[in-house]
């Protein structure tokens, strides 16, 4: 029987083979290559797959001669930035916290059902005809808030108080300071001195926390009976060259007042009284002095003192107020003329009041009752000065008193 004999390949023994080793025709690799074309297009694609992925991923040691090295390096790079930006390109996942809770709404719409007031054997009743309400799961939200504020500025207050250097000044105006804290803002307390402004005096205002100035009073003076006069005189000059605007009240610090008063003087349109009651000279009774009104009309004053019947207007000093801008803005309220406001020095004793009102107003057209019909007192004069009592000049006595009483 002839047999065919295939030739071998001759082995070069001389050649340099990359793993030393000489290429063996009974390789796989050899019977893969030599199979390929009875393969099947599934086997040539993988065959070549396998070629890129060993081209490009994993190093063989350059050929001698070789030119394609730097190629072979290029484009790894590029694949491997290809790869690495497509994968910073993909989405792996969400922040649980970038989830925004949105409102679901489920709304379920049965259909309708016709059943009849039927009874079965067993008695129990059916009903029919009857449609079941939609049901709504739905979360509703909360009721619009109307966040439209109207801001309307309140008027301001200026209280005028004139103080001088005697036994009760502290306390008097301690007192005075507390209630004006208390009152609401916006409140302007003008504090006029003597002849010059102590440092007493200014340490209690700054301690009191409300806004203030402090003036002096430096106008030389012979009678003690018209100090308060010039010191409030000083005060409206103030207010008039500042044009300061709100409702004047003059405030004596000895005097006690109610937080109603300040509130109720926000109301004053042009000019506003109100009844103060007094305690009486003897401290034996209370006297009432103010007006009479029907509604906020005044129609009549009180009065019991006959010395003081010749008045026109019976009103105290803390028991009316009145617009600032009358004193320098005279065409507003149409004042036949533009002569500076102020109270007279050479009236006699209780006759101020009714000559400085008469300058503000003509009668009681153009006054209003505060509050609605004058039935409340809401601040008292008191007359409780201590005319014999030796007073420390500076606040401070001198020396410790000479006799202490042991604490036991």
């Amino acid at each position: 029987m002839a047999s065919i004999r295939r030739t071998l390949s001759p082995a070069y023994h001389d050649r340099v083979y990359p793993n030393g080793i000489p290429f063996s025709t009974s390789s796989p690799s050899s019977k893969l290559l030599s199979n390929a074309k009875y393969s099947s297009p599934f086997s040539s694609f993988a065959v070549g797959a396998r070629r890129f992925i060993s081209g490009a991923f994993f190093i063989r040691p350059p050929r001698k001669g070789s030119s394609n090295s730097w190629r072979r390096a290029f484009f790894r790079c590029c694949v491997f930035f290809l790869v690495g930006f497509l994968l910073g390109m993909m989405p792996f996942g969400h922040d649980a916290d970038d989830i925004r809770s949105h409102d679901f709404s489920f709304e379920i719409k049965p259909p309708h059902v016709n059943v009849q007031f039927e009874k079965d054997s067993h008695g129990q009743v059916w009903r029919e005809d009857s449609v079941v309400d939609s049901v709504n799961l739905s979360v509703k939200s909360s009721p619009e808030v109307n966040l439209s504020f109207v801001s309307v500025p309140k008027t301001q207050l200026i209280v005028v108080t004139p103080t001088y250097n005697r036994a009760l000044q502290a306390y008097f105006l301690n007192r005075l300071g507390q209630a004006l804290k208390l009152a609401n803002p916006p409140l302007l307390w003008i504090v006029v001195e003597m002849n010059s402004a102590s440092m007493e005096t200014a340490e209690i205002l700054r301690k009191t926390g409300v806004m203030y100035r402090h003036l002096v009073c430096t106008k030389n003076m012979t009678d003690v009976k018209d100090r308060g006069v010039h010191q409030r005189n000083v005060a409206l000059q103030h207010i008039e060259r500042h044009k300061l605007d709100g409702i004047v009240y003059f405030a004596d610090d000895d005097n006690i007042y109610s937080l109603e008063l300040f509130d109720s003087l926000r109301d004053i349109s042009r000019f506003g009284t109100w009844p103060v009651a007094m305690l009486a000279q003897n401290k034996n009774k209370a006297v009432l002095e103010g007006p009479v009104c029907n509604g906020s009309q005044v129609i009549g004053w009180h009065t019991n003192e006959k010395s003081k019947r010749l008045r026109r207007f019976h009103v105290d000093m803390s028991g009316f107020a009145f617009n600032s801008t009358i004193l320098w803005d005279p065409k507003r309220w149409r004042r036949p003329t533009s002569k500076p406001i102020r109270q007279l020095d050479t009236v006699k004793e209780g006759f101020q009041e009714t000559t400085f009102i008469e300058q503000v107003v003509e009668d009681e057209s153009q006054m209003e009752g505060v509050p609605t019909g004058c039935l409340k007192v809401m601040n008292w004069h008191l007359h409780l000065e201590v005319p014999n009592f030796v007073y420390p000049s500076g606040w401070v006595f001198q020396k410790n008193l000479d006799y202490v009483l042991p604490i036991k």
